[in-house]
């Protein structure tokens, strides 16, 4: 492993390595609610939890699976873009994302983080892949995995 901090100058050095884990993120049902309410996917199993509790495969509420997938952005900004102060961070897509179980309202989660790839661009700007674990307090399985494509700006 380097030996010094990670940096826009020096994360080629990173590849192969797990850059860190971030903090618990709490999704609890009020998180669930506004982002249903802002995405539209308002199914009862996400947002009546006496319902989900009653009818539901999972004895609660749950969140949207696009929720869990978006707790990779305030992972990423945690474990390694703020760290290294890399200025501008554009989401350049997934190569790969599965949903493995679902994240039940009231559970934390954290995001699990590995360097995969690093391309230089002509731009001046980097190309960095990532593989991403999010991890749910508690359980043994993920609530997902994801290969995620950041553009880095200096």
């Amino acid at each position: 492993m380097p030996r010094h901090p990670l940096n826009f100058a020096n994360i080629d050095e990173y590849v192969g390595q797990e850059l860190g884990v971030s903090e618990w993120i709490l999704v609890d049902q009020d998180r669930i609610d506004r982002f249903t309410e802002c995405t539209g996917d308002c199914q009862w199993i996400h947002v009546d939890a006496g319902r989900a509790e009653r009818e539901g495969p999972c004895g609660g509420a749950i969140a949207p699976g696009y929720l869990t997938l978006a707790m990779l952005a305030p992972g990423a900004f945690e474990v390694f873009l703020w760290p290294a102060r890399v200025r501008e961070v554009i989401n350049y897509g997934l190569d790969c994302v599965r949903l493995l179980s679902p994240v039940r309202a009231g559970s934390r989660v954290r995001t699990r983080i590995e360097l995969i790839g690093v391309k230089r661009r002509a731009d001046g700007r980097i190309l960095v892949s990532t593989w991403n674990t999010v991890e749910i307090e508690s359980e043994t399985r993920p609530a997902l995995v994801a290969q995620a494509m950041l553009l880095l700006g200096e």
